[in-house]
């Protein structure tokens, strides 16, 4: 991965987009045009600090430094982004290649007009300071590094996930002009869970490649309530012990994505752009869970959930159709869903604010 970035500090980044997500990539494309280059840039901007957190290339040490200089050089126009450079001079993913461009990705956020900085520079600072929290954890020395209790699952998801549901409402503030009224706070209150039942919806799917890198985020709470331990999640001796703390997950993420169907009909239905942004990306999500929680090889190393390409072009085009009413929106969702889904919240825990 040694290819240099595009002319233009933009066109790199419309470049590179799909390249790290191409989910993300189809999605983008459903916002006002307005907002699709600040979200495009908040995004990027997560997905360094992504890289920092997951690697297994650096140090501790080296991640925590690194994470701390790129959560200052959103406050510094001057900083510069050698250091980030220089951890991944040889690139060996595309992840390492955008974070060798960092400061491609950081000249086109001192682009953005100042509102779009004040509303993305907080929380993916807030995002670097709970990511460096985590990767602190990897000193312990645990051959599978778990997470504790369902709390801190949530202190986790919200840390990687619920700050970017508070950074998309920052920018649909400034483009929608909301001021401080119901909408905006009924949008607020929601933006935790929302980002937290996309984040629970990929450890779920990812759990076997999460404990192939040494991690689980499945809480030992949860294993130890079916009478298990991680280390135990996918034997397959423990199969039905497994199956029931994945359930369980699956529960609590469900709770967390009707919040966020919540979040999405709270949006204005004008101009419904943002709607089908945030709309695509939770229906991905319900039926990505709800293959799961049919799915017997959920825990399979070698098996991986994933909806198919038609899922994903299908959805997008219905969700243009069902954006601008919550009547379609609502019943879109429990066609995805199926009848399974019990109208009722269910939390394992409480989502951290």
């Amino acid at each position: 991965m040694t290819a240099a970035p595009a002319a233009s500090g933009k066109a790199f980044c419309v470049e590179v987009l799909p390249k790290v997500s191409r989910t993300f990539a189809v999605c983008i494309r459903l916002l006002p045009t307005k907002l699709e280059h600040p979200v495009l840039v908040a995004y990027l901007l997560c997905r360094i600090a992504d890289t920092f957190e997951d690697t297994t290339r650096l140090s501790v040490d080296e991640r925590i430094r690194l994470l701390a200089h790129f959560r200052g050089a959103l406050d510094d126009h001057s900083s510069t982004a050698a250091p980030l450079r220089d951890a991944f001079a040889e690139p060996q993913t595309d992840e390492e290649l955008l974070v060798r461009e960092a400061d491609v990705v950081l000249g086109e956020f001192w682009a953005l007009p100042v509102e779009h900085q004040d509303a993305i520079r907080p929380w993916v600072q807030e995002m670097c300071t709970g990511m460096a929290e985590f990767v602190q954890r990897a000193r312990s020395g645990e051959q599978l590094e778990s997470l504790s209790t369902v709390e801190e699952l949530d202190r986790y998801c919200y840390y990687v996930a619920g700050t970017v549901g508070h950074m998309l409402t920052a920018l649909f503030k400034v483009h929608y002009g909301l001021g401080n009224g119901r909408r905006l706070a009924r949008l607020e209150s929601l933006s935790t869970s929302f980002g937290l039942g996309l984040q629970l919806t990929n450890i779920i799917k990812d759990v076997s490649d999460d404990q192939a890198r040494g991690w689980s985020f499945v809480p030992r709470q949860l294993c130890e309530m079916a009478g298990i331990r991680p280390e135990d999640l996918q034997k397959e001796e423990h199969g039905p012990e497994g199956r029931r703390v994945m359930l369980m997950l699956i529960d609590k993420a469900k709770g967390h994505l009707r919040d966020a169907l919540e979040y999405s009909t709270a949006l204005p239905r004008r101009d419904s752009g943002a709607r089908q942004f945030c709309l695509t990306s939770l229906y991905f999500a319900v039926q990505t869970l709800r293959l799961a929680e049919r799915d017997d090889r959920l825990l399979d190393p070698n098996h991986k959930v994933k909806i198919t390409r038609s899922d994903v072009f299908r959805t997008v085009r219905m969700t243009k159709m069902v954006a601008p009413s919550n009547l379609l929106v609502r019943l879109y969702f429990r066609r995805l869903a199926g009848s399974a889904w019990n109208s009722g919240p269910t939390r394992l825990g409480s989502a951290a604010s």
